[in-house]
């Protein structure tokens, strides 16, 4: 995905057009013929017994032209048809890809059916057919039609099976890349897979799944810019949720000592190959522990999830490669390696007007609002970044970029936070949590500073959080991860692949 704007829907073509004309004819011709039986081009049920992979599964050993003596009946979308004097073929495709053969022959339905049949039933239609199970002469699972009916009129064609749909179309018409590409209906039960696996792990350690607002009328828990709304009926200005941080850290105050939510936030920022401005995240606190236990907890999560999608810690991307997210990983200090890959000693000391020329020097552009911390940041991204391979947790942030992590316990001028990064983005960052509501007071009005100087990610003061954490909050580790990122590392697909439906132009 780029900044580029998309392009429009593309017009349907004169072959579209007429072919709708006469799907739309047949469907009168349906609903002229309705009977109670047939129930028209869109009855409200068919009687389906079976279900395709099931019948796949049940008769995977039959042999080129056994017979069964089952009956089944099945329902699903025609992807393939091929029409003879006396004999009938046709794929029914199921929702998750699977297929089976109907064969509808004069000698099974008679003279009247197969004419209707090869007047009423087109590619995309959804039809239910019932008979028995056999296999054809040519080894293909099939159903010998005895009755059939259409249980759903398709009056635009589906795309030519047999060519790729361009990136555009597959992600601005999601259900035609659902029904022709195998890859997409994977993508979909990948996510799945990751979300059921993330929550089985969250409870094998205890902990407690809750939900949190995505109305709020603070936006707070990351820095980045808002969308905004407004609420009729409280008529205030409320902001979409960019991070459920402080409201999480809430419930560990409240005893809630181990919590998670896998949640949507909104971000209203640039849109590229890994971000997007809605995108899924999850979040998890735990108390009695630090930034390495909740590495430790992050390393599992990914892991587990990459065996429950791809059955190993190494996953074969989309395109091929394969990458082992196995083993123990790497942890790097930012400023240790920073200054190994740079040349130059970087140190919490090193003023922002040194770093400011160190960036000029070697050609990395100027950040905005720019502070220590973001030019270390700029200048690691520069020298660091781009020679990660294997799963890395970066280290020991500068204090200034980090308002809402504990100050490092031996380190002065850096905080206990990590970054992992993962086939060259950043996955999931984590916290050794800043629980003293005094200190965090004043991180919050240097950040209200920065947006009085016009730094729109720059977080508010939240008196609510901070009366919270004046309760006492426990010591606690914190970490918080795409989910689309975390299927991006699993698959090797892009963000737009990975979100099911993505916002488009």
């Amino acid at each position: 995905m780029t900044d580029a704007p998309d392009a429009a829907p593309e017009t349907p073509d004169d072959d579209v057009i007429e072919q709708k004309a006469v799907r739309l004819a047949k469907r009168e011709r349906l609903l002229a013929e309705r009977t109670d039986a047939a129930g028209g081009p869109y009855p409200v049920t068919v009687p389906v017994t079976d279900t395709i992979p099931a019948l796949r599964e049940r008769f995977a050993d039959l042999e080129a032209g056994d017979e069964t003596g089952v009956t089944a009946a099945v329902a699903g979308r025609i992807v393939f048809s091929r029409n003879t004097g006396k004999l009938c073929f046709a794929s029914l495709q199921s929702g998750d890809g699977s297929r089976i053969q109907a064969m509808v022959s004069l000698a099974s339905v008679g003279e009247e059916s197969l004419q209707a049949w090869k007047e009423l039933v087109d590619l995309g239609d959804h039809v239910y057919v019932s008979g028995e199970v056999i296999s054809s002469r040519r080894g293909e699972l099939s159903i010998m039609v005895a009755d059939w009916r259409i249980a759903a009129k398709a009056v635009l064609p589906l795309p030519n099976l047999h060519s790729e749909l361009s990136e555009e179309s597959r992600v601005r018409s999601r259900f035609l890349d659902l029904i022709v590409r195998d890859r997409a209906r994977e993508t979909v039960l990948a996510r799945a897979k990751v979300n059921a696996s993330l929550r089985e792990t969250f409870s094998g350690h205890e902990f407690v799944e809750v939900e949190t607002p995505m109305l709020q009328v603070q936006h707070g828990g990351a820095s980045a810019r808002p969308f905004v709304t407004r609420s009729n009926a409280f008529d205030t200005e409320l902001f979409l949720r960019i991070a459920p941080e402080l409201f999480l850290k809430r419930a560990v105050v409240g005893g809630i000592d181990r919590v998670f939510e896998i949640n949507r936030n909104f971000r209203n920022e640039g849109a590229d190959s890994t971000h997007s401005p809605e995108f899924a995240m999850l979040e998890a606190y735990q108390s009695y522990t630090d930034y390495n236990g909740i590495a430790d907890l992050t390393q599992e999560l990914v892991q587990n999830a990459a065996i429950a999608v791809a059955g190993s810690t190494t996953v074969t991307w989309a395109d091929g490669t394969e990458y082992d997210l196995g083993g123990q990983w790497d942890r790097i200090s930012m400023y240790a390696s920073l200054s190994e890959a740079s040349g130059r000693s970087i140190t919490p000391e090193t003023s922002a007007d040194e770093l400011a020329a160190f960036a000029a020097e070697v050609g990395v552009d100027e950040p905005a609002h720019p502070t220590h911390g973001k030019w270390v940041e700029e200048l690691w991204e520069h020298f660091v970044k781009p020679s990660l391979t294997r799963p890395t947790f970066v280290m020991d942030f500068p204090v200034d970029t980090s308002p809402l992590v504990r100050e490092h316990r031996s380190i002065a001028g850096v905080v206990e936070k990590w970054d992992l990064y993962v086939r060259g983005f950043e996955l999931a960052t984590g916290y050794s949590e800043l629980i003293d509501p005094v200190i965090q007071r004043e991180r919050f009005v240097e950040q209200a500073q920065l947006a009085a100087r016009g730094d729109v990610e720059a977080m508010r003061i939240d008196e609510e959080f901070l009366r919270a954490l004046e309760h006492g909050m426990p010591p606690t580790g914190g970490m918080g991860m795409g989910i689309d990122r975390l299927l991006m590392a699993i698959t090797g697909l892009g963000i737009r692949e990975t979100i099911l439906f993505p916002l488009v132009k």
